[in-house]
């Protein structure tokens, strides 16, 4: 049966590869069901109910994948939309968790309207690929001074703004430590690198006293202090719209290049190198977002880790089936989920950080008026600690510098557009 759904003999693999390929894939995004409730947590959010909500938000948009896509890709709360949740909109902006749950749900009710229509594809091309990937980065950066910032190892400053922190501290140490060991099983191949050094970090800081153990195992915490808390009404405001379209913008890119990067290392695309079923695909990872917010978690995306999988021979929907049930039974070690302090999850944000920055690479450097809005782009992000206000700046400069050296052509008609509504809301804060 199994094999006939999922059609396992047309794509070249077995129940027993799709299987193994699923709990590798699992290995390497498992943290996120430490890091997302921590980074929440912050926001004044019940860990216990954002540890569930993670869990069985992650679960549902993988089975749909799998079950309606038949793509072997995994979801997941997002990095980097969680902290920009917590730290840009709660605590940066003043806006209650309900709110951002709010402006998330619209995001992924928009985000799944734009998957059914026809036009989804002209509206991820009509964004250059300079700003595609400069958002990426960006977030790298903006994860990279929050997991700094949770380890100790900077600190804020009132003359320099930021500054170096106590590098001595067990926490600090620990966090480097962890990072170290992250980057290296990571270059040796060891599967399920960043839960084996954040589980290891936190072990090592609980047999020096700097925190506690819970436990391993128990019954689900309550899911009520966070399910369908979203507060609408108050998403529905002018100064949540950037928020709105940030949340929306980077995860409908983020999604499509995680779809096409991971399908294209497992040979999924077809002779013109398309994806043969975008649509679900995008309807999967819409519809976890919707339901991720009504649950109690920031925007839900595929994740890149399912190349892991994928690398493991994982060619169908079954191996994210597979991820899916495992983040269901993940449910049961809420305790140990706890027991993870901020420094044994800050080196898989730095880790993480990493991983996004390079998108930089990619950039055209030999054009300045692609590189430069990329950059403003990149480093807006951590330095305004606002993925809107990052975006808003790189196409604000990318239709400046193009208009300038008269490379009109090259804008397109949707960029100047969005240049035009973020300067207006530029202007509104500043006069408001």
């Amino acid at each position: 049966m199994l094999a006939r759904y999922f059609k396992l003999a047309e794509h070249g693999t077995d129940v027993r590869t799709e299987l193994l390929a699923g709990l590798t894939t699992f290995l390497t995004m498992a943290y996120i069901i430490f890091v997302n409730p921590s980074i929440l947590a912050e926001a004044g959010m019940d860990r216990g109910a954002v540890f569930v909500a993670t869990c069985l938000a992650a679960a549902l948009g993988t089975a749909i994948m799998g079950l309606y896509a038949n793509y072997p890709i995994a979801l997941a709360p997002g990095m980097g939309l969680n902290a920009y949740f917590t730290y840009g909109v709660v605590l940066g902006l003043g806006y209650t968790w309900q709110v951002a749950l709010g402006a998330v749900f619209i995001s992924g009710v928009l985000f799944l309207v734009l998957s059914v229509l026809p036009v989804r594809e002209a509206v991820v091309n009509a964004i250059p690929a300079s700003l595609k990937l400069a958002i990426s980065a960006g977030i790298g950066l903006f994860l990279g001074i929050i997991a700094l910032n949770n380890a100790g190892i900077i600190a804020a400053h009132p003359a320099t703004l930021v500054t170096l922190g106590d590098v001595t501290s067990v926490e600090a140490v620990l966090a480097a430590l962890g990072f170290f060991v992250m980057v290296a099983l990571t270059a040796l191949g060891v599967p399920g690198a960043v839960i084996i050094a954040i589980l290891g970090v936190a072990a090592t800081g609980m047999l020096l006293g700097a925190s506690e153990f819970a436990g391993v195992f128990s019954a689900p915490p309550s899911l009520a202090p966070t399910f369908l808390q979203m507060d609408l009404a108050g998403a529905f405001t002018i100064g949540l719209l950037a928020i709105v379209f940030a949340f929306l913008f980077v995860d409908l890119f983020d999604t499509a290049g995680t779809l096409v990067g991971v399908s294209s290392r497992a040979g999924l695309l077809d002779e013109r190198g398309r994806l043969p079923r975008l649509r679900q695909a995008l309807v999967a990872d819409s519809t976890a977002t919707a339901a991720g917010a009504a649950l109690g978690t920031s925007t839900v995306t595929s994740y890149i880790e399912s190349a892991a999988g994928t690398n493991a021979g994982g060619r169908t929907g079954l191996t994210a089936v597979t991820v899916a049930l495992l983040f269901v039974l993940a449910i049961f070690f809420a305790p140990l989920a706890g027991s993870i302090p901020p420094y044994a999850t800050a080196p898989a944000l730095l880790f993480v950080a990493c991983l996004m920055t390079r998108a930089l690479t990619q950039v055209d450097w030999d054009d300045i008026t692609e590189y430069a809005p990329a950059v403003i782009t990149a480093i807006a992000m951590p330095l305004t600690f606002s993925i809107a206000t990052g975006i808003g700046f790189g196409f604000i400069t990318f239709t400046a510098v193009k208009l300038l050296t008269g490379r009109v052509r090259e804008l397109g008609i949707a960029v100047p557009i969005l240049a035009a509504l973020f300067a207006v809301r530029f202007a509104y804060l500043a006069i408001g």
